[in-house]
């Protein structure tokens, strides 16, 4: 079948990464977003509270990622993201005062594990060595794989996988931690350089691609959810927005770039993830300290990463579960104090915003891994998008603009 249009229900990035790619290939592009903007989960807005443009979550990226240089690059978007030159990795344990900075040399042979200045403090280099095993497509529990414990399993590795699957990561799926680590580290320091949105997320992704689709003509539609689909032997021959049966033209493509839950209660046996981790960020209204890192990763506080934007702090915890029902504003002073720690400030906890994502990203597990489905489906107009989707990789930015990369393929395909 050769599709000249495609629909497309949902406009985070999955949904916007397939309307560019099939956009740019000549076919004709609508997008029904059930929200009121776009960027799904990595959506910026004004905080009435803090004053300030915000991200609903500090999500970063790394120089080694493919799809996000190609959907940039395509998009035109012109706000850098910035970071270190190098792939250093900054760290700091509140309890003891001491500050520390892994450097990941450029070049693929990792001879920084040798360099007692550029590796964790207290390592040696032989323990470096079982992390191998970790790039194994043999899929299972990472603590099954090596060893979890350690300076370099606790100060270097727990970290960063941990901010990577959003799982505790002795836990985690050592297949997405290989697909993690395969395009990154493996790959050396060129590839593994952290880089954040500045001023924020709305501007990196998520306007520019809108104002690329504008100006080709392709349409986003807010507030407007997908409520069924109908189906007619081995395709979907009608979408209900709210107002009745819509019919889908036999040229056109349907994709959902919706969340597992959603999609599952559209489409009849989907298999989906159903086990879910939180995400709790705080935000301050507070100019960083001249000369500080950018990001820096904290040990013995409630805050795990920190980030400094230069009109604001904000900080993010991971797999937060355990925090998701605290109470908001014992969140904030206990960031605050953590903060104030880590930056030697002595002030008063400024104007604040914590926010809270309950089922921020599916479970990084074995179990949860193998429940992820392909994008294509039974039906053949109908494509899945979304970094819950079986990408190689945990759910994060990259993961969900190459499912929409993904989907745009096959719907080109035929």
């Amino acid at each position: 079948m050769n599709f000249t249009r495609a629909t497309i229900a949902g406009a985070g990035l999955a949904g916007l990464s397939a309307a560019v790619a099939l956009r740019k290939a000549g076919l004709a592009v609508s997008i029904g977003e059930a929200a009121a903007q776009a960027g799904g989960r990595c959506r910026s807005y004004h905080d009435p509270q803090l004053g300030l443009t915000i991200d609903n979550g500090n999500h970063l990226v790394l120089s080694g990622n493919p799809a996000v240089e190609r959907f940039r690059a395509v998009i035109g978007a012109s706000t850098p993201l910035s970071g270190p030159e190098h792939a250093d990795f900054t760290f700091q344990d509140l309890d003891r005062g001491a500050r520390w900075t892994v450097r990941i040399n450029d070049g693929p042979l990792p001879w920084w594990i040798a360099a007692p200045g550029r590796r964790v403090p207290g390592s040696r280099v032989a323990e470096y060595l079982p992390l191998a095993r970790l790039l194994s497509t043999r899929e299972g529990r990472i603590d099954a794989r090596i060893a979890t414990r350690g300076p370099v399993w606790s100060h270097l590795i727990e970290p960063v996988l941990l901010a990577a699957l959003n799982t505790a990561p002795a836990e985690g799926s050592v297949r997405l931690a290989a697909g993690v680590l395969r395009e990154t580290i493996a790959k050396g320091g060129r590839a593994m350089r952290p880089r954040i949105a500045e001023p924020n997320l709305g501007a990196a992704f998520i306007e520019p691609a809108l104002a690329w689709l504008d100006a080709r003509g392709g349409t986003v539609r807010f507030g407007r959810r997908l409520r069924a689909l109908a189906f007619d032997g081995d395709r979907v021959s009608g979408l209900d927005w709210g107002a009745g049966i819509d019919p889908v033209a036999t040229d056109e493509a349907v994709i959902l770039a919706v969340p597992p839950w959603a999609a599952t209660a559209l489409v009849p046996e989907l298999s989906a993830p159903d086990d879910f981790r939180a995400i709790v960020n705080g935000h301050f209204a507070f100019a960083p300290p001249a000369g500080g890192p950018s990001m820096l990763g904290l040990f013995g506080g409630t805050a795990e990463w920190l980030f400094a934007f230069p009109d604001r702090l904000s900080v993010t915890v991971s797999a937060a579960d355990r925090l998701i029902d605290t109470d908001r504003e014992v969140l904030a002073r206990a960031f605050w104090a953590d903060i104030c720690a880590a930056l030697s400030i002595d002030a008063p906890m400024p104007t604040w915003q914590i926010v809270k994502e309950k089922r921020a990203t599916f479970a990084a597990t074995p179990e949860q891994n193998a429940k992820r489905p392909p994008a294509a489906t039974r039906w053949r107009n109908l494509f899945i998008a979304g970094d819950w989707t079986d990408t190689g990789l945990p759910a994060t930015i990259e993961g969900a603009l190459r499912s929409g990369e993904t989907v745009a393929r096959l719907a080109l395909a035929g």
